[in-house]
């Protein structure tokens, strides 16, 4: 497997028994050792490239989740890892649980197991980085042709020409009353 650079992860649990958490320590371990892949453990969203998520997600943790998703640099990519994260698991039908991490934020790598193994998180890592090289591909592709562009509105980087539209994008054109601001300060 070609890695084109090291990952750096996030892990955050949402609510959980803590048997995941286990396995995706384990994981980091010299027995199974997923660093062999580059694969750094940060606590840093704003240098992670994969946001690994275990446990349910509640009404407390929800409005975490998005933090961490919305303060990641793009492209990332996100694992629910154990059953719990992919859908709520044997928790889903309690008072306070809300779901699984894909009711909140989109995910691309489900990694379902009770606990989840070890094994079977080193493959859900390297499918997520085969996913994150397909992004940053696609994101180099549409900067080239210079449909790339940050909506902060919604924190979405668009990539293709039919999800681009100029008229919807605040940093996409420029206005006459721009134009004046800027021949003004260049002015002075």
């Amino acid at each position: 497997m070609k890695v084109s650079k090291s990952p750096w992860i996030l892990h955050y649990d949402g609510s959980s028994c803590n048997g995941c958490d286990i396995e995706v320590l384990a994981s980091m371990m010299p027995h199974f050792d997923v660093e062999r892949f580059g694969v750094i453990n940060t606590g840093n969203p704003k240098h992670a490239d994969i946001l690994l998520l275990t446990g349910s997600i509640n009404a407390q943790t929800a409005p975490v989740v998005r933090q961490l998703y919305k303060q990641m640099p793009d492209p990332k990519v996100v694992m629910a890892c154990g059953i719990c994260a992919c859908d709520g698991g044997i928790f889903k039908d309690c008072y306070n649980v809300l779901g699984g991490a894909d009711k909140f934020i989109p995910v691309d790598v489900y990694v379902p197991g009770c606990a989840v193994r070890p094994e079977a998180l080193i493959e859900g890592v390297k499918k997520a980085i085969v996913i994150l090289d397909e992004k940053k591909e696609k994101m180099k592709i549409a900067m080239k042709q210079g449909y790339c562009t940050v909506d902060y509105g919604r924190l979405a980087v668009h990539t293709t020409a039919d999800d681009y539209d100029a008229q919807g994008q605040s940093d996409a054109e420029m206005t006459e009353e721009t134009e004046e601001t800027v021949t003004e300060e260049n002015a002075q």
